[in-house]
């Protein structure tokens, strides 16, 4: 199969993400030529949801997503053959602790990744970084794994240890859920859009309009999209919006909803 690399990648404004599709795209030519599963760096949800809208356009292809843990925000994606099943796909992933006294220091995600990016190692071989009070527990591929455990020493001053770890160890976060009981003109997508983010409908237009704005987890660029209860919404560098319930019309005509909003 021939792909047609114009007709798939033209429509893109952002010469950024325009690049991470040709790299799929290479890795899609690879798969259908060799028949052998291939699983991309980790990205954001915003990224992912590009990505999976040029996958489905490949019958020939499966995928999915895993980043270490279910509920996680950055994942890998496994492209492979349709006629494989996702357990025979290995994501190539560890979860790493790193750990230290920080009694004494505050420290913050970005103090982490920070140290891990000046080793030298990329941003998209990096997943969900979760702190906590012993320090950060990380998901990262598994070939930078040597690497990281040899090399990562402190972090903001404090001395580390780095050590492989199990499933079983992962310190979740508790989630902060905001509900957001609203009304809506309708059930387009720049009007939930707009209630859930807490903004105007011009303003959350240019962000749809932009494609900035992934319903779950498909980019969308339509306006008037409709929107149903279960849905999830993300917006680049403003998380994400649940629709967790549509309850009907108010005497005056408007929607009564739930949103969930992911801070």
């Amino acid at each position: 199969m021939k792909l047609n690399r114009q007709a798939l990648l033209n429509h893109l404004r952002d010469p950024e993400e325009k690049a991470l599709l040709a790299k799929v795209l290479d890795g899609v030519d690879k798969v259908l030529r060799h028949h052998r599963p291939l699983v991309t760096n980790f990205y954001d949800p915003y990224h992912t949801g590009l990505i999976i809208s040029l996958l489905e356009r490949f019958p020939d292809l499966d995928f999915a997503t895993f980043g270490g843990y279910d509920t996680a925000e950055r994942v890998r994606i496994a492209i492979f053959p349709n006629y494989l099943e996702e357990a025979a796909v290995d994501f190539g992933i560890s979860l790493l602790a790193v750990e230290g006294n920080f009694k004494m220091v505050k420290v913050n995600h970005r103090d982490f990744l920070g140290s891990l990016l000046g080793l030298g190692i990329k941003r998209e071989l990096i997943g969900d970084l979760l702190v906590n009070e012993s320090g950060c527990q990380v998901a990262t591929t598994q070939e930078v794994v040597p690497y990281l455990t040899a090399n990562l020493t402190k972090v903001h001053r404090v001395k580390v240890e780095v050590r492989e770890i199990d499933l079983s160890e992962l310190i979740l976060p508790e989630l902060k859920i905001k509900e957001i009981n609203t009304t809506v003109a309708s059930l387009r997508l720049d009007a939930i859009a707009a209630a859930g983010f807490g903004t105007s409908r011009s303003r959350i237009a240019r962000e749809i309009l932009s494609e900035k704005l992934s319903v779950n987890w498909h980019v969308c660029s339509e306006l008037a999209a409709p929107v149903k209860e279960g849905d999830m919404l993300s917006l680049r560098g403003r998380g994400r919006v649940e629709v967790a319930e549509i309850k009907g019309n108010t005497r005056s005509g408007r929607i009564s909803v739930v949103l969930r909003r992911y801070l």
